[in-house]
């Protein structure tokens, strides 16, 4: 994806849960085509297939285990979620980590079936080194402010700015950032640091109105 990107999990939210999950993703779909940006929607594994369907921009999966068909009670196969729609997946998100092994081998299977990949990273020595994975992205979320009302790029630019330096000499894997993304002025400082997109959650899906809360996120596209 050539152009700047906002990512919006819906986590497990209850209005990201089913049908509220289809109509966030329609908004989401509804604003992309009003501004011209690029949205993604990472939904729950259950409803993949049903907002797929639903709508144009991409439907990624939030986690994928490494395992394929075959015996495997439980897991999330990444074969499953394309077949069901999904364009890709988020990796190792800080509420879903996994080992370096593990991110390693789901970032190779997604290469394998052509899903996009997005891993995610606490610090950034963290993102340095999960980048030598080659992911198409990652991701730099510093957990603490996850789910705050205080930006990264406010409170931490440092770790920014330090990341798309570090990851960029070790991999050249583009940078997205996350944690507390609240405002224009967040993605547009996000973007002024050299991150190419943004990955954000409650600041839309929590949000009385998130219709206009992504209109004004992605004005400071």
């Amino acid at each position: 994806m050539d152009k700047p990107i906002l990512v919006l999990n819906f986590k497990t939210y209850m209005e990201g849960t089913g049908n509220g999950g289809l109509e966030l993703a329609k908004i989401a779909e509804r604003v992309a085509k009003e501004t011209g940006k690029e949205v993604i929607v990472a939904v729950q594994v259950e409803d993949i297939r049903m907002i797929s369907e639903a709508v144009s921009i991409p439907v990624f999966a939030e986690h994928v285990d490494t395992d394929t068909f075959g015996p495997h009670t439980g897991s999330v196969i990444p074969e499953g979620v394309k077949e069901a729609g999904a364009a890709g997946t988020l990796i190792n998100h800080a509420e879903k980590e996994i080992s370096d092994d593990i991110v390693r081998d789901t970032v190779q299977r997604c290469k394998e079936l052509g899903l996009i990949s997005i891993v995610c990273a606490n610090t950034k020595e963290d993102a340095k080194r999960l980048s030598l994975f080659k992911p198409d992205y990652v991701a730099v979320e510093p957990p603490e402010l996850i789910g705050g009302t205080i930006s990264v790029s406010d409170a931490k630019p440092e770790v920014v700015k330090d990341t798309v330096d570090l990851v960029g000499r070790a991999s050249g894997v583009p940078v997205l950032c996350g944690a507390g993304i609240n405002s224009k002025n967040d993605v547009l400082k996000s973007l002024e640091l050299g991150a190419k997109g943004v990955l954000l959650a409650s600041s839309v899906v929590k949000s009385d109105n998130p219709y206009e809360k992504l209109i004004e996120l992605l004005s400071g596209m």
